[in-house]
């Protein structure tokens, strides 16, 4: 059986979510604050985590960043009531899966999360290493390398690189990575796709200093991995 953590301070909406996973078939744990959760976490090794932004003492965003800090493979969805474009992009920065606006429609919420469970599994069978050049990604450990230099990514940051890889130096549309990446979640738009190019142009900044890849814009295509002339495989 499946097993879910809920992080929320409320405790109506925490039993009312506990009730409907388990009718649901899941096995719920329960943690009303980040010290809880982040026990809950280590102890009870969930499958998925269900989290609030609002804790009494501290955020949300703490327990996300901590759990994929410490290697956890789950999907982790937010359910917030922030609703700004800035909180869900925070929210997938820090390596979320997923950004649910309170009040929501429970329907929608579970279905969310069997899709991300589902891609999980199925991310865990295949491959695990991704090259393009001398470009080198691990997906397991979400490691991306080139040369001696390295970089670590979130999750969402790991299967966009890995998309541009597979195309290495042809164009990816914003529309093509944004269907394939974000459009099972509501509410945001193909500007997320520039936010988290921006992301990965951040951390791989090291490697163009040493004559590594650039991301690229090309005007009216979207994006692409440039090897400037190196040998590729992917």
């Amino acid at each position: 059986m499946t097993r879910v953590l809920i992080v929320e301070d409320d405790s109506d909406i925490r039993a009312m979510l506990a009730r409907g996973l388990e009718a649901e078939g899941f096995s719920v744990g329960m943690a009303g604050c980040v010290g809880d959760a982040l026990t809950a976490a280590r102890d009870e090794a969930p499958e998925a985590v269900v989290l609030d932004i609002t804790l009494p003492d501290g955020s949300g965003h703490d327990v996300c960043r901590s759990l994929r800090e410490g290697g956890y493979p789950g999907p982790i969805l937010f359910l917030s009531a922030r609703d700004e474009v800035r909180d869900r992009a925070e929210g997938l920065a820090l390596g979320a899966d997923d950004y649910i606006v309170k009040p929501f429609v429970f329907d929608e919420l579970v279905a969310r999360l069997r899709t991300h469970l589902l891609r999980r599994k199925e991310s865990d069978e295949p491959r695990t290493i991704v090259t393009a050049g001398r470009l080198t990604l691990d997906l397991n450990v979400r490691q991306v390398s080139f040369g001696d230099a390295t970089a670590r990514l979130t999750p969402r940051e790991a299967e966009l690189l890995a998309m541009l890889m597979d195309q290495a130096n042809k164009p990816v549309s914003r529309g093509d990575i944004f269907d394939k990446l974000w459009a099972s979640q509501g509410g945001l738009s193909l500007n997320v796709v520039d936010v988290y190019v921006g992301y990965l142009r951040t951390k791989m900044s090291d490697f163009v200093r040493f004559g590594g890849p650039i991301l690229t814009t090309v005007r009216g295509r979207g994006f692409m991995l440039d090897l400037r002339g190196q040998d590729f495989r992917h």
